[in-house]
């Protein structure tokens, strides 16, 4: 099977990416506990050393998932810190057009009306002359509209590959399909065997609209991994429940982005490509689903509260 699936505008999206989430802040001490005589100075220093370390580590990371392989990354600008996706592409080695960057219009953009000026900063801030995938993060109510119109502009002027949005619903498409110029092109929103999303999922496919699946492996829900359907096809294959997860959303044509701070399990995910699951076995993941959504709903949500 390919690693790349085909948009309707004829650009390649590789078939896996790597979420590779935010740095994570240095943890701050109390005063007290670091050298007395530095105070809460030192507590300031102490913070700012350990930031580094872990933004270097991130940085690490995310070059040694490209390395392995992986060739999509799934960003967006209110995560902050997309100058370390600059360092991570140079210390890869990989050069620019192997690589397919996505990002996102933050909620706060949409609510300032300031998407086309954050996309040119997260182009400056990641150093490139485009970005691959530009999408809104969240349908925000009376504005996403808007914001997608933008995105139409940035696309006709040849600033990003191709467009999308994320977390829509089927009302928020036909929203865009009636009163926009270009059908998306991709819908990113959360799909694991928990939450199938199979009519939105027959919905995008009917209109030609890709799907990027996020949160994939239901972070690593016990429901999954005790689950007895996922436990047997992983040892017919000798593979993890993880690994038959993602093959699983490979060949229902969609997306997946996993994300992982261990090495050995980030190999684990990429290693999908040299086994296929059967009909029936789809089926039966098919029918692990409760519908549990795990992450927000955009029909219920203060889009003010997240990115």
């Amino acid at each position: 099977m390919s690693k790349n699936f085909v948009l309707e505008n004829n650009i390649e999206i590789p078939a896996i990416g790597t979420g590779p989430g935010i740095p994570k802040p240095g943890s701050r001490w109390k005063w007290v506990d670091v050298i007395p005589f530095l105070g809460r100075y030192g507590n300031a220093v102490i913070c700012r050393i350990n930031n580094r370390i872990n933004q270097r580590k991130w940085v690490e990371r995310l070059a040694e998932s490209l390395k392995m392989g992986y060739r999509l990354i799934d960003y967006s600008s209110a995560y902050g810190n997309e100058q370390l996706l600059k360092k991570a592409i140079k210390k890869s080695g990989l050069q620019r057009e192997d690589i397919f960057i996505v990002s996102r219009a933050a909620n706060k953009d949409q609510y300032n009306h300031c998407v086309r000026e954050s996309f040119m900063a997260s182009l400056k801030k990641i150093g490139v002359d485009y970005l691959d995938l530009y999408m809104f993060h969240w349908p925000v109510t009376d504005h996403y509209i808007d914001t997608y119109k933008e995105i139409e502009r940035l696309y006709k002027e040849g600033l990003v590959k191709a467009i999308g949005v994320c977390n829509c619903h089927q009302h928020h498409l036909e929203a865009i399909m009636k009163e926009c110029e270009i059908v998306p092109m991709v819908n990113e929103f959360e799909v694991h065997p928990l939450f199938t999303q199979k009519p939105l999922i027959q919905f995008c496919k009917d209109h030609n609209i890709h799907v990027i699946a996020y949160t994939p492996l239901a972070r690593n829900d016990d429901r999954l991994r005790s689950n007895l359907i996922l436990r047997g096809i992983a040892q017919k294959y000798n593979k993890s429940i993880y690994q038959v997860i993602l093959r699983w959303d490979i060949q229902n044509g969609l997306t997946p982005i996993p994300r992982s701070s261990n090495v050995e399990r980030n190999r684990q995910n990429f290693d999908i490509f040299d086994f296929e699951l059967t009909d029936d076995e789809m089926k039966a993941i098919d029918s692990i689903n409760i519908n549990s959504r795990l992450r927000y709903d955009s029909d219920n949500l203060d889009f003010h509260s997240i990115g």
